[in-house]
C-alpha cells in the first residue's frame, strides 16, 4: 500500500446492535469493541499511521443510556485505559495519548486519574498520536471554540481558520484524511470533527463495530490508497 492516511479517525458504531443480535447485555457489545480497539491499534502501528482516533463516546451517550450501562461502560473504560497505561508497545511507538471532550466534567475521580496519568505518561511522546474522544459532541466544540474567540475580543474580520484551530477541542491533531465509520448506518454524529473533517475521504463499514477485525481494517485502507484527494481541484 503505498498511500496511508496521516490521520485517520474511526467512529466505532455498533456495538449495542452487536449484543442485541446474540441477547447480550449491551455493556457486552462495548467490552466487545474495547478489544477491537485494541487490535485496530495494533494493526495501525504495523501500516504505519501516525495519529488514530476513536470516538468513545458522546455526551448523550452517557446521559440518555441507562444507568446500569453507563456504570459499566465507564468500568469498560476503566480497564481499558489501566491497560494503555501499562502497555509496553505504547512507549515502545512513542505514542502521545490525547483524551478529548468535556470528560473532566462527566467521569468519576478515580476513571479521570488513569485519563490524567494517561496523558502525563506519554506527553514527551511524538512518534504517534493516539486520541480517545470521550464525553464528546463536535457541536458543542464548536460553540466552545466561538465563545473563547468572541472571549478574547478578536474583530470578525480578523478570525482566520488559524485562529479557529487554536480554539478547538483538537487544536494540536492533524486535520482528518480518513474517516471510517461501522455498523452499516452512513452518517456522521453531532457534528464530530467537524472542522478537521473538512477535507476528510469517508469509509462507511457495514460490519459492526466488534466484527471490524484487522482484515477488514486493512480493507479499508487499501481503498484509500487507491483514491485521489482533489481537495477542490
Amino acid at each position: 500500500m503505498k498511500i496511508i492516511p496521516h490521520h485517520l479517525a474511526i467512529i466505532p458504531d455498533g456495538n449495542r446492535r452487536w449484543a442485541k443480535q446474540r441477547n447480550r447485555s449491551p455493556w457486552e457489545g462495548h467490552r466487545e469493541g474495547a478489544k477491537t480497539t485494541e487490535i485496530l491499534i495494533k494493526k495501525a502501528n504495523e501500516i504505519g499511521i501516525e495519529c488514530l482516533s476513536f470516538w468513545g463516546s458522546s455526551q448523550d451517550n452517557l446521559k440518555k443510556r441507562p444507568l446500569e450501562e453507563k456504570k459499566e461502560l465507564l468500568e469498560i473504560y476503566l480497564e481499558y485505559f489501566h491497560k494503555i497505561l501499562e502497555s509496553e508497545e505504547v512507549h515502545k511507538n512513542e505514542a502521545k495519548i490525547n483524551i478529548i471532550g468535556e470528560w473532566e466534567e462527566q467521569f468519576p475521580a478515580k476513571l479521570k486519574n488513569v485519563l490524567k496519568d494517561c496523558i502525563q505518561n506519554t506527553k514527551h511522546y511524538s512518534k504517534r498520536m493516539l486520541n480517545f474522544f470521550l464525553a464528546y459532541n463536535g457541536d458543542r466544540e464548536m460553540l466552545h471554540a466561538i465563545q473563547n474567540i468572541i472571549s478574547q475580543g478578536i474583530h470578525p474580520e480578523n478570525i482566520t481558520p488559524k485562529i479557529i484551530k487554536q480554539n478547538l477541542f483538537t487544536k494540536e491533531l492533524p486535520a482528518v484524511d480518513y474517516l471510517v465509520r461501522t455498523g452499516g448506518e452512513p452518517h456522521l454524529s453531532t457534528g464530530f470533527m467537524m472542522w478537521d473533517v473538512a477535507n476528510a475521504q469517508l469509509y462507511f463499514s457495514q460490519k459492526l463495530y466488534p466484527d471490524f477485525n484487522a482484515q477488514a481494517f486493512e480493507e479499508a485502507i487499501e481503498e484509500f490508497s487507491q483514491r485521489k484527494r482533489r481537495l477542490g481541484a
